[in-house]
């Protein structure tokens, strides 16, 4: 149990360095709607997260399902992907540093890093690559042993998601307009990149990496 724990938390600390589309939205929202705006974005992707891994451990028929099905999963979850990059590369950027977002408003950033994971099928991909990594190390996986690996690699990465949101928050001010518009273009080209990616692999490789 203890050497699942320092497994996922070595692994959770890896893992949060890796750049992507929720990365730059993190830090986006972070900078623009303060670092609770940012932390409900990290709650959304932490519950799609979660949604992942039971699918991955427990999800024997969907996985099935998931592999009769990929083209068709795979082109809508692109598709979808695909207008959130083009929202972000067109969205016109307003900041207001002396608002912070109501209640209510926390909820619409929490649904964002939800969907933005959620319709992403290449995350499915992702949590059977870390299990199946943990497993080739450890040789098997004991059920006593799945709490604490997952639930310490989610824990580093929410508390390296907040201390992200903190510091991008710190230094809003010295941020201006233009540079939060220039993160959302990149964002938004990262994401149809990568869903132009997916659908090639799918058509021509059959693959989701």
């Amino acid at each position: 149990m203890v050497e699942s724990i320092i497994s996922g938390i070595g692994l959770g600390i890896v893992l949060s360095f890796l750049t992507g589309p929720v990365f730059f939205a993190l830090i986006k929202i972070s900078i623009e709607k303060g670092v609770w705006a940012g932390m409900a974005l990290s709650a959304g992707v932490f519950l799609s997260d979660i949604l992942y891994i039971i699918i991955t451990l427990y999800g024997s028929s969907y996985l099935k399902l998931e592999s009769e099905y990929r083209l068709q999963i795979g082109i809508i979850g692109s598709v979808i992907l695909m207008s959130i990059g083009i929202y972000y590369i067109f969205k016109k950027v307003t900041i207001n540093y002396e608002n912070t977002p109501k209640t209510r408003h926390y909820t619409a950033f929490f649904l964002k890093g939800f969907f933005m994971c959620v319709f992403n099928p290449a995350i499915l991909l992702y949590w059977v690559s870390v299990t199946s990594g943990f497993i080739s190390v450890a040789g098997k996986m004991e059920a006593r042993d799945i709490a604490p690996f997952f639930g310490a690699i989610l824990f580093m990465q929410v508390s390296m998601d907040f201390v992200k949101a903190y510091y991008a928050n710190k230094l809003r001010n010295k941020i201006k307009v233009s540079t939060i518009a220039q993160l959302n273009r990149i964002a938004g080209v990262l994401i149809i990149i990568f869903a132009l990616r997916l659908i090639y692999n799918l058509v021509f490789t059959q693959s989701l990496i």
